[in-house]
């Protein structure tokens, strides 16, 4: 690679991180004169530099806490895109079951999942399972959705082709119909993973012993602002860590596939 190249390529990283950096700076600064310019108290909104103070001293209970979300998130995100794949695969491949079961689910999906948080814990008790659970529905139907639309974008061509050499159904889906939703898949997934950090949060809130989720419902008893902005910006980063992975993984699964890049585009 030529010293043009790997310097145009640092050009395009810094310009899509810089403007971002830029842009929370100055919100941060605003923030912090504003509250200091109008007295507001710490119980209403406290000040960035106090958020910070809150960051530092419980950073070992914060820790603690995101260890706890990071594999309700991991585990649910991770069972919620085996469910929805394989539903996806199950409609794609039996039309008649699939016509049935559709609706079905796009039923279910309309169901107030807040309002599933206290049945969960009902039924499964107060340990992983329930919020394994409430991920699971909050989250696998992106993935149904974005696997399907793929599955159904496949070139006709290339299926005419396949049908015309005896390959069964099942054939086809595996050898054509699946390497097209790949990318559909991936930009589904990366939905659904943005949603695992909402489930385990709704999950550790109807009832938890440990978490961020937690941490923030507790800290909002005592009125401790501070702790539950700063867990909120822990949540925030772990939500961004969790995207961005998934990200890479789309670079490394589907490289063909077009990417959105601001740097791009604005040129």
């Amino acid at each position: 690679m030529s010293g043009a190249t790997i310097l145009a390529s640092r050009n395009n990283a810094t310009s899509g991180w810089l403007p971002a950096v830029v842009l929370l700076l100055v919100t941060i600064a605003v923030w912090e004169a504003a509250i200091r310019i109008f007295d507001v108290s710490s119980y209403i909104l406290p000040t960035p530099s106090a958020i910070g103070a809150t960051l530092l001293r419980e950073a070992g209970p914060l820790w603690e806490a995101t260890q706890v979300t990071a594999v309700e998130i991991l585990v649910g995100f991770l069972v919620a895109a085996v469910v929805g794949i394989a539903l996806a695969m199950f409609i794609a491949r039996f039309r008649l079951l699939g016509r049935a079961l559709y609706p079905l689910i796009v039923l279910f999906q309309t169901v107030p999942k807040v309002a599933l948080a206290p049945i969960f814990i009902l039924w499964f008790g107060y340990d992983l399972a329930p919020k394994v659970g409430l991920i699971l529905v909050i989250a696998f139907f992106p993935v149904t959705l974005s696997m399907l639309a793929g599955l159904e974008a496949a070139e006709p061509g290339l299926l005419s082709l396949m049908r015309s050499v005896g390959a069964s159904r099942t054939t086809i889906l595996l050898r054509i119909q699946i390497p097209y939703a790949l990318p559909q898949l991936m930009a589904g997934l990366k939905i659904a993973v943005t949603f695992s950090v909402i489930g385990a949060i709704v999950g550790e809130f109807a009832g938890a012993s440990a978490g961020l989720g937690y941490m923030i419902q507790f800290a909002s008893t005592q009125l401790d602002t501070p702790m539950v902005f700063a867990a909120l910006l822990v949540v925030s980063v772990v939500g961004v860590v969790f995207y961005y992975t998934m990200e890479w993984l789309e670079r490394l699964v589907v490289p063909w596939a077009p990417k959105f890049d601001p740097a791009l585009r604005s040129a």
